[in-house]
């Protein structure tokens, strides 16, 4: 099949959605499929464009037995405010137009939209229409619906209607609509997506490169932190503004005098400056920068426990693409999601679910689990077994395959 994938971040990004995007496209081309991607320069989650892709505006990448990778330009917002965030969006979906337009002479089968950024589906839709294709658009994040709960565009009023409206139009348009959660595809049919066009579409973990590791080994970041006998609680990963990341400083502080328990945040985003200032004085803290992949196993097997803050109302608009790591890695999970999200529900049985931004319920928690080792374990090994059985990155990425060519063919 002819693919062209079509998305804001990717390979070498990391985390988030750029990661998962770089790893399926990898896969595609590793099976034989012809594969494009139309991307931006890394720049997630530090928000700055990497050092060796800046000072071109386009660039093209061609390795052999790997997708051909077409960079384009973008703003890059240093401190991404509200109104800043929709115009590097809408940066993207420009610097990415001449791009775009030239692959309709490739005659793609399959175009397929990565959501963020949505401004970029008209464009999707013109070239498929153009070039007969058929279109898929793959939410990650309903990032319309996520700036009305965070407060980047209004709740209400003209904005509101008007950017609720085009969103439906043109999610409407596409011929298969997918997203990571079953709550996120209910979510695409209430805007009326016809169910027959929507698909399931999770992310994945690599189980046999993330794994647990026997407690009786040496860690290598216990090691040299220093911090061979202590209970370490972990959050690894973007740290941006539906983290809810403004609950650890308080968190590290109230467990300040127990010798017993040290917190080890890793990542990088617009909210770390702030993190480093909160937790400056703490001596039961330590900040690490975001970690290569060769060592992720490492990083996820040094925590005892891990932490998955979120904002009251996000739960069931993104689901965290680090949630699959932590699940595989066989330690149990603290999350923060109201009741019936779909975190809270993958959680269950996995770890302990706490009100979203309930700072006393979070505490309870880590103290529940700091103090109960054997209710750590039982936790920990259900959740390397739910990992294994749903989210293995070899079985969700087949029936991908099977979804894409059952599409070409009609069906």
């Amino acid at each position: 099949m002819r693919i062209l994938i079509y998305g804001l971040n990717y390979a070498p990004e990391l985390t988030g959605i750029g990661k998962y995007t770089g790893e399926m496209s990898s896969w595609l081309a590793a099976r034989g499929h012809d594969v494009h991607v139309v991307t931006a320069p890394p720049y997630y989650p530090a928000w700055s464009i990497r050092e060796d892709y800046r000072g071109k505006l386009y660039r093209t990448e061609r390795v052999p037995g790997e997708p051909i990778v077409y960079r384009t330009p973008l703003y890059v917002p240093a401190k991404p405010t509200g109104l800043k965030r929709m115009v590097h969006l809408f940066s993207f979906m420009l610097g990415s137009l001449p791009v775009m337009l030239r692959e309709m002479f490739w005659k793609p089968q399959i175009i397929f939209t990565v959501e963020p950024t949505f401004f970029g589906a008209p464009l999707a839709l013109l070239v498929a229409q153009a070039t007969g294709a058929a279109s898929w658009l793959h939410v990650q994040d309903f990032e319309v619906d996520a700036a009305f709960d965070l407060g980047l565009l209004p709740a209400e009023g003209l904005v509101h209607d008007f950017a609720l409206g085009l969103e439906e139009f043109f999610t409407q348009a596409f011929t298969r609509v997918s997203s990571i959660s079953q709550k996120m595809v209910d979510r695409a049919l209430a805007k009326g997506v016809p169910v027959a066009r929507t698909i399931l579409f999770p992310n994945w973990v690599d189980v046999d490169a993330i794994h647990p590791q026997p407690r009786d080994v040496a860690n290598s970041f216990r090691r040299e932190l220093g911090l061979e006998d202590k209970i370490i609680l972990l959050y690894s990963g973007n740290m941006g503004a539906k983290q809810g990341l403004e609950l650890l400083a308080p968190l590290a502080r109230t467990f300040e005098d127990d010798p017993r328990v040290h917190f080890l945040f890793c990542g990088d985003g617009a909210f770390r400056p702030q993190l480093e200032t909160l937790v400056a004085h703490l001596p039961n803290v330590t900040l690490l920068p975001l970690q290569p992949f060769s060592r992720l196993n490492d990083l996820l097997n040094a925590a005892d426990i891990h932490l998955l803050p979120q904002r009251a109302g996000a739960a069931d608009l993104v689901m965290p693409s680090k949630l699959t790591g932590m699940l595989s890695s066989g330690r149990p999970v603290i999350a923060t999601a109201d009741h019936g999200t779909q975190v809270a529900q993958v959680v269950e049985g996995c770890g302990l679910v706490v009100p979203a931004e309930d700072a006393p319920a979070l505490h309870a928690a880590v103290q529940q689990l700091i103090d109960d080792e054997a209710l750590r374990r039982q936790l920990g090994a259900a959740a390397r077994e739910y990992a294994v059985e749903h989210l293995g990155k070899e079985q969700v990425l087949l029936q991908f395959e099977r979804n894409l060519q059952n599409l070409v063919l009609g069906r």
